[in-house]
C-alpha cells in the first residue's frame, strides 16, 4: 500500500541520495550537494512556497518522491504550459521519480503516480483536472502517466529540464471523476 508523508530537512539525504542515482539524474538534473538540495527542497518543507513535496511510502518503506502543485501558484509555468494546451483554473501538477532503484521496472511508478492523483482529489476538492508534462524521449515516464490512467492531450515545445533533451514535451491528463466515480475523459488537441 503506498502511504504519504511531508519531506522536511530531515530528509534532505534521502533526497541527494536519489537525486544522485543515474536513472534518477538522468530526468531531474539536479545538483546534489547538501547546499543545492536545501536550497531547493528547503522552501516547501517550511511552508514558504505552496508546492508539496511527499515521500512516497510502499508498505512503509520510502522509495520515492512526488512534487504536486496548482498550476495557479506558478504563473511562468501555467503560461508556457498554455501555450501547448488549454490549462483549467485550479489544474494541479505532479513530477515524480522513484528513487531506490529496487522499485524501478516493478509496475511501482504508476501505483505511485495514480495514488497520488487520488489525495488531490481529496486534498484539493476544487481541482477539475492534473495536467503533467512530461519530455517526450523519457519513455519511461509518459508510460507511467498512461497506466495510471492519464491521457495523452497535446504536444509541443517546453523548455526541458536537461539541456540535453529536445523541447518536444507531451502533455498528459486526467480530469476529476464524475458524481458515479467514472473519470471524465479529457479534451484532447
Amino acid at each position: 500500500m503506498i502511504t504519504w508523508r511531508r519531506v522536511t530537512e530531515d530528509d534532505f539525504p534521502l533526497l541527494r541520495r536519489w537525486l544522485s542515482r543515474p536513472h534518477v539524474a538522468r530526468w531531474w538534473n539536479h545538483e546534489t550537494d547538501a547546499a543545492a538540495v536545501a536550497r531547493d527542497f528547503g522552501p516547501v518543507a517550511r511552508g514558504e512556497e505552496p508546492a508539496e513535496d511527499w515521500i512516497a511510502l510502499l508498505d512503509g518503506v520510502p522509495l520515492g518522491l512526488v512534487q504536486r502543485c496548482l498550476w495557479d501558484d506558478y504563473p511562468e509555468y501555467l503560461a508556457e504550459l498554455a501555450s501547448v494546451t488549454e490549462v483549467p483554473r485550479g489544474a494541479a501538477t505532479v513530477d515524480y521519480l522513484i528513487g531506490d532503484p529496487a522499485f524501478t521496472g516493478r509496475g511501482v511508478g504508476p501505483r505511485v503516480i495514480g495514488a497520488m492523483i487520488e489525495r488531490t482529489w481529496l486534498d484539493h476538492p476544487d481541482t477539475p483536472a492534473v495536467l503533467v508534462p512530461v519530455v517526450a524521449a523519457n519513455r519511461a515516464s509518459w508510460r507511467a502517466l498512461e497506466k495510471a490512467g492519464l491521457v495523452r492531450v497535446a504536444e509541443g515545445e517546453m523548455e526541458p529540464d536537461n539541456p540535453i533533451d529536445d523541447r518536444l514535451h507531451y502533455v498528459y491528463r486526467i480530469d476529476r471523476p464524475t458524481e458515479g466515480g467514472a473519470t471524465a475523459h479529457p479534451p484532447t488537441g
